[in-house]
């Protein structure tokens, strides 16, 4: 068994947690996403999901578990922000990525989605395809994907309210594909990501649930706000 199905049977049926906090919050600091890292790891965290150069160096020094790393850029001419460039797989490569996530949607994008999966298997590293329909899954696997993510449901194409469940019929789908699936978006409790499973997914990534404490306390405050009312 190779390096890269090493790695995928140690993340199969396990939980990643993202580690990203609200941009510009309190929160917003290498250090401390080190060191939501760390803790992520020391609850049982299979893997992580970490966003910029910095901070995917600063967690791989750190901790043992493999890293799933993204650069987010916000693009004048594009809707595309996770990971549209080469310069970004490069960089990640560098800081110590072992699965670098990507758009893999059919937009408007400064790079097609085949040279950015070319350049990541060139490196030796897993392309994670972040997905939004059935049809970038399909193409991300044409195209040398080996993981798909349901990361982009409802945040592409389509847009969705942020409370909307997740989408567990896009990890069906997909799953469907005989590839590997990591669900992800919006999974906010236990019992949302066991399920994920069960509709076939391997792997289940947990951000704003764990790491976003702005988001949770958002979250309880409008529950108790609304029975209070």
């Amino acid at each position: 068994m190779g390096k890269q199905e090493n790695l995928l049977k140690m993340l199969n049926g396990r939980i990643i947690v993202s580690c990203q906090p609200v941009v510009d919050g309190p929160m917003d600091n290498t250090a401390i996403v080190t060191a939501m890292a760390l803790a992520a790891q020391n609850g049982g965290a299979a893997g992580l999901r970490i966003d910029s150069i910095e901070s995917v160096r600063s967690v791989a020094a750190a901790s043992v578990l493999p890293i799933i790393g993204i650069v987010k850029r916000v693009l004048k001419d594009s809707p595309v922000i996770i990971t549209p460039l080469i310069e970004d797989i490069d960089g990640l490569a560098d800081a110590g990525a072992t699965i670098i996530a990507y758009d893999a949607t059919q937009r408007d994008r400064p790079v097609p989605t085949a040279n950015i999966v070319r350049r990541i298997n060139e490196l030796g590293l897993l392309a994670m395809a972040d997905c939004a329909r059935l049809d970038d899954g399909r193409q991300a696997l044409d195209e040398g994907a080996r993981i798909l993510g349901t990361t982009l449901s409802g945040y592409a194409y389509d847009s969705l309210p942020e409370q909307s469940p997740p989408d567990l019929d896009l990890v069906q789908e997909l799953a469907a594909l005989d590839a590997y699936v990591i669900a992800e978006g919006r999974f906010r409790t236990p019992d949302e990501a066991g399920e994920a499973i069960s509709y076939g997914a391997n792997s289940v990534v947990v951000g704003s649930a764990i790491t976003r404490i702005e988001n949770v306390t958002g979250w309880f405050s409008d529950a108790i706000k609304d029975a209070a009312s």
